[in-house]
């Protein structure tokens, strides 16, 4: 296994700026630096970056939505070449929603025109005094006064608002919602109105340093270090981006995989109850009705060729909701759709623009509102408690339910606004016993649309993610999906933890580099893939290389949750697939088995050279991928 420190650096060092701007909000002051190109090397960008500034820079211990949590925002070295997808950024902090590694990306314009300001990185510390937003103008960066512009304003209308100052509609805006400013744990950042870095809380840590937005604009070129060569290679993935590689997310989008998801028995319906959906069968919910009857634009993000993001509109004669336009995913017709039981189309495009707009993940906040409508059909919450009637199928309540937990208003709002695992405790505060078994979170992060009943490699893929819940840090569910692996049984430990330690690993540079997992089939192999980086940036990284230093950022962001106090108990999935089976479908009647799911978390640990007793990565291990500065330094925050 080669070491980074073994590649030779060119003394220039192409595709990223290598400019790091560091924010101290509470000062008010910016400050400029260079990116090492030995950091360059080493950890890529976007995750990578973020990796290791979190664990150099972060107090461990503290309290995410304090003054002391540290904010980066991070791109790779590919925004405005013409490789596809490759406008994307990352942004990184401790999670207020599990304590642990935060991380969540974006597409549109905001890597574009961040990479032509010149910007690689910025790293945000300290709380500004009041509400603010960042300008990165070219060589102009500046903080704004917003309190009374931007604050209290949803992200559609911090955006045309902004826009409109700069008299600039290529003005790049990345925002946080009324959701963000009230410090929730589900808070998102908002971009290009339907873009979302959505995950795990960022907007929240936004809200809670008074930083509203951060708009950037430039107009620098980028150079690459063979360009000839590098033009041809991208031409000829451009041309596969717009073939059949990719056919399905530009036909029918994300939700093309309704349908495939239900026959296999794993499409989440009622809370994770079942599997299939009559709703689905029949034709009502599909991504091909949704298409026809709903869609009305494809729109592709900045250097993409798919335009996977597909605007859904309710026509104006509807009686609640005319002309409201959504942009919705699998994710979505999932977390608002089967999830909660709810055919009804426009209740999704309302419940999305609502998340969107004033600022929460709307997979947490679909999967939280599923929550709660499996506690209100046991009776365990009542009309009296939430003030209208919730259960599964629910319409006009819903969309009241998630305004309010966007808001953090009524008993919605004071209990479910910051997610299922906080729901659960406060629940169980008021004396509502074992409430958090509704819940369905790994970590504190809420599930994404995969059910894993009888998806047995995918249930340790899914724990195991550095983030929580997650199917875009590991995607081990195609593992089972596609039949590598006996999806109902539990043999070949090792070599399914093997399976899943390289579909991670790749994920990794993926979204190191940043480009859209979308595209990760136009690649002939890895070692196309880590050619593409060696063109543009003229660091001769090969495949191998590569993918240790995927499996070395994976490994650091282990580490920091394990010094946030991560056990191996975290990594796990909730009990009710190990107590309550499927009714129907290929997966009825089945449920997982503790002692079977053991033996595959085993053979993960295994395969990652970590210790398998506790999943804490050894001296060994750490040596080999260059971590030794990790080394000694595991001990929990606060001595757990």
């Amino acid at each position: 296994m080669s070491k980074a420190k073994d590649i030779i650096i060119p003394e220039e060092v192409k595709g990223y700026s290598q400019v790091r701007l560091d924010v101290d909000l509470t000062s008010g002051k910016i400050g400029k630096s260079t990116l090492s190109n030995e950091f360059c090397r080493d950890w890529i960008g976007g995750y990578g970056f973020g990796a290791k500034v979190l664990w150099d820079e972060l107090k461990p211990g503290i309290d995410p939505l304090s003054p002391d949590n540290v904010f980066v925002w991070a791109i790779g070295p590919f925004p405005t070449t013409i490789l596809p997808t490759s406008s994307k950024y990352g942004v990184f902090a401790k999670s207020p929603l599990t304590g642990m590694f935060g991380m969540a990306i974006s597409s549109g314009s905001v890597g574009a025109q961040a990479r032509r300001a010149g910007v690689n990185m910025i790293v945000v510390k300290g709380r500004a005094s009041e509400p603010v937003y960042m300008v990165v103008d070219d060589e102009d960066y500046y903080l704004e006064p917003c309190e009374k512009t931007l604050w209290g304003k949803g992200n559609f209308e911090t955006e045309d608002i902004l826009r409109e100052e700069f008299q600039d509609q290529r003005l790049a805006v990345m925002s946080i919602g009324p959701s963000g400013e009230r410090l929730s744990k589900l808070g998102c950042i908002t971009n290009d109105r339907n873009r979302q870095a959505g995950r795990t809380g960022m907007g929240g840590v936004m809200g809670s340093k008074n930083l509203k937005a951060i708009a950037f604009r430039g107009t620098k070129g980028i150079k690459v270090a063979q360009p000839a060569e590098f033009y041809k290679l991208a031409k000829k993935l451009i041309k596969v981006a717009n073939g059949p590689a990719t056919a399905k997310y530009r036909d029918l989008g994300t939700p093309a995989g309704i349908t495939s998801y239900n026959k296999l028995g794993m499409f989440p319906t009622n809370n994770f109850r079942e599997g299939t959906w009559e709703e689905i069968d029949n034709g009502a919910f599909t991504g091909d009705t949704l298409n026809i009857d709903w869609v009305v634009k494809k729109v592709a993000c900045s250097q993409c060729s798919i335009a996977c993001d597909h605007l859904a509109r309710v026509p104006k004669t509807h009686p609640e909701y005319p002309n409201l336009v959504a942009s919705i995913d699998v994710e979505m017709c999932y977390s608002f759709g089967s999830n909660m039981g709810n055919s009804d189309w426009p209740t999704v495009f309302k419940c999305v623009q609502l998340c969107d707009d004033l600022g929460i993940d709307a997979i947490s906040g679909g999967v939280t509102a599923s929550m709660a409508a499996e506690l209100f059909e046991l009776g365990l919450i009542t009309k009296k408690d939430l003030g209208y009637e919730l259960p599964f199928g629910s319409t006009v309540n819903l969309v009241r339910f998630t305004e309010e937990i966007c808001l953090g208003k009524g008993f919605a709002g004071e209990i479910f606004g910051d997610g299922c695992r906080q729901a659960g405790i406060r629940l169980e505060e008021k004396g509502i016993k074992n409430a958090g078994y509704y819940g369905m979170h790994i970590k504190g992060l809420e599930m994404p649309a995969f059910d894993l009943h009888g998806m047995t490699s995918f249930a340790v893929g899914e724990s195991v993610s550095i983030r929580g819940a997650c199917h875009l840090r590991n995607g081990a569910y195609g593992l089972d999906a596609k039949g590598k692996f006996d999806r109902f049984g539990y043999d070949k430990g090792l070599e399914r933890g093997k399976s899943i330690v390289a579909v991670e690993d790749v994920y990794g540079i993926i979204d190191s580099y940043i480009v859209c997992k979308f595209t990760r089939g136009i690649y002939e192999n890895d070692a196309e893939m880590a050619k593409v980086y060696e063109l543009v940036t003229g660091i001769p990284h090969t495949e191998q290389s590569m993918l240790t230093r995927g499996t070395a950022i994976v490994t650091l962001s282990k580490c920091f949750n394990i010094r946030e106090g991560w056990t191996r108990a975290d990594d796990h999935p909730p009990e009710k697939f190990f107590k309550e089976a499927h009714t129907k479908g290929p997966a009825k009647g089945v449920t997982l088995k503790e002692d079977g799911y053991q033996k595959l978390l085993n053979g993960y640990y295994e395969a990652r050279g970590w210790d398998t007793k506790t999943g804490i990565p050894t001296d060994a291990t750490l040596k080999k991928l260059g971590l030794d500065f990790v080394i000694g330094k595991l001990k929990p925050a606060g001595g757990k």
